[in-house]
């Protein structure tokens, strides 16, 4: 299935028009027929206000899955908020050099193997 298949499915299932996703989304109505006449996917830059509008994660459309269950596998994306908490901490420590970088690792290392000898 493809990622606009997905999104056909998931807007009917959710019992909106093409023209009420639209208006929702801010994509021309024009772009979305194309991605079922055309067989095309939407441009990454979509991505997410689409799946903020149809409910669901980035995960969850891309990969066609709940994420829960037996058979689905975790995913490697990590989606933080810039403005939380861990959000800031990465943004700070993409901001070091590389020594940096390595002794913050070693901190870090350091302290979850307190923690589990502790």
């Amino acid at each position: 299935m493809t990622i606009s298949d997905k999104i056909f499915e998931l807007i009917k299932e959710r019992g909106m028009t093409q023209k009420e996703f639209a208006q929702k989304t801010g994509i021309s109505q024009s772009s979305i027929s194309d991605w079922k006449r055309k067989k095309t996917n939407p441009v990454s830059e979509k991505i997410l206000i689409i799946c903020e509008t149809l409910g669901v994660t980035p995960y969850e459309l891309l990969s066609g899955t709940e994420g829960e269950g037996k058979r689905s596998s975790r995913s490697d994306l990590l989606i933080l908020d810039k403005g939380s908490e861990e959000g800031k901490l990465i943004i700070q420590y993409m901001n070091l050099d590389q020594q940096a970088k390595g002794r913050l690792l070693g901190y870090m290392k350091a302290l979850s193997e307190l923690e589990r000898n502790g």
